[in-house]
């Protein structure tokens, strides 16, 4: 297992639409090495996603995991692996909520999303995945679905009045009532 570097805004790939992963590869040393790679490189990041192009890996594979979070009532969303995702928005309001991204670094911004979605795609077995998401496991999903699709946290903004530095986002933003400090995914 390796700490890979994760690319930043400009490189090509996070602009790229990543390619699905066939089904029979998945169980190969190849993917489960990147599998690995991607849950040791998000955790050093002290991130909650982690998507395969951050780490110029064209593939369809994104991994999740919250542990710990002072700010989340639902408590820790359980480590997963999602290879080759589609996701359905559920009814609802879009939420606005503060996001930041590994390769965006220092940066932070309100982004609407469905407050939950489904999901259906393939485990790091190769087995079918089927689930509802809601609360910040949606907004995780949604974050590491748009890195396959070549889209970034910036490109969902509506407004970019609302986009700060992390060290300027946790002095005068964080604090304010009604917002959660932003997760890096």
């Amino acid at each position: 297992m390796a700490v890979l570097d994760i690319v930043r805004l400009g490189h090509p790939l996070l602009r790229t639409p990543a390619m699905e992963v066939p089904r029979n590869e998945i169980t190969s040393e190849s993917v489960q090495a990147l599998i690995d790679d991607l849950i040791l490189t998000m955790r050093n990041a002290k991130g909650v996603g982690l998507s395969a192009p951050q780490v110029e890996d064209g593939r369809q594979i994104f991994v999740y995991e919250v542990t710990e979070n002072p700010h989340l009532p639902e408590g820790p969303v359980p480590l997963r692996v999602i290879i080759n995702p589609m996701i359905v928005a559920q009814p609802g309001r879009l939420v606005y909520d503060w996001e930041g991204c590994s390769s965006v670094p220092g940066l932070r911004g309100l982004v609407p999303r469905h407050p939950a979605v489904r999901v259906r795609g393939l485990g790091r077995d190769g087995e079918s995945v089927d689930f509802k998401a809601s609360g910040l496991e949606s907004r995780i999903v949604q974050h590491e679905y748009d890195h396959l699709n070549g889209v970034v946290f910036l490109d969902r903004m509506r407004d970019l009045r609302s986009l700060a530095y992390s060290e300027e986002f946790e002095r005068y933003m964080a604090g304010e009532e009604g917002v959660e400090h932003a997760a890096v995914v």
